[in-house]
């Protein structure tokens, strides 16, 4: 846990060390090319680039973020596409330190964003608030899926389903998935010291 939590500073110091760099103008793989160099520096590596290894058949993912702007919905590539005032953009990033995984996604607001962009992003932010908080031992997993769903919903917005939330650990990738949608009292229990 406490090496996990050491990776998840190093996140947490990637987005907030982009934060300033995420304008119009920016480009995509300028973002990219500081947030290995932060990893590196923290003595970590990151989590997505060259991800999955090994697996036969499969192109590895070839960026150490994954930035999705606007509609898109995870796991964009970083080219070297500029960043445009009014778009909001997704910065996803992992980090591997001593065998344990870090990873988290924010968005950004580029510039002035239209009001509907921003509500979305406000809706958003506080649906992970309500997630977190059905995260305690005891409840399951669809406690925290139907509590985001319930909010996010109940605001006049729609849950992607064909993604989900994951466990993290050893692995980038663990059980149990988390889906953004659920029936309460449903899914795997939850227990202590579990990521």
């Amino acid at each position: 846990i406490q090496t996990m939590r050491e990776a998840n500073e190093i996140v947490s110091d990637v987005h907030r060390l982009l934060m300033p760099h995420i304008r119009a103008g920016g480009k995509i793989s300028e973002l990219d090319a500081m947030a290995e160099e932060i990893i590196r520096a923290s003595g970590a590596v990151p989590a997505f680039k060259g991800y999955p290894s090994g697996s036969r058949g499969v192109v590895p993912f070839p960026g150490t973020l994954c930035v999705s702007i606007d509609d898109e919905v995870v796991h964009g590539i970083p080219t070297d596409r500029e960043l445009k005032n009014g778009e909001i953009v997704s910065i996803d990033v992992g980090a591997e330190k001593a065998g344990y995984f870090g990873d988290g996604a924010m968005t950004h607001a580029v510039g002035t964003v239209d009001p509907e962009k921003l509500r979305l992003m406000r809706v958003t932010k506080e649906s992970l608030f309500r997630g977190i908080e059905q995260a305690k031992p005891g409840n399951r997993v669809h406690d925290i899926s139907a509590a985001i769903q319930q909010y996010v919903e109940g605001q006049g917005f729609s849950i992607v389903r064909d993604l989900v939330g994951h466990g993290i650990g050893r692995n980038l990738h663990e059980e149990p998935a988390v889906p953004n949608f659920g029936r309460s009292g449903t899914g795997p229990v939850l227990e202590a010291g579990r990521t």
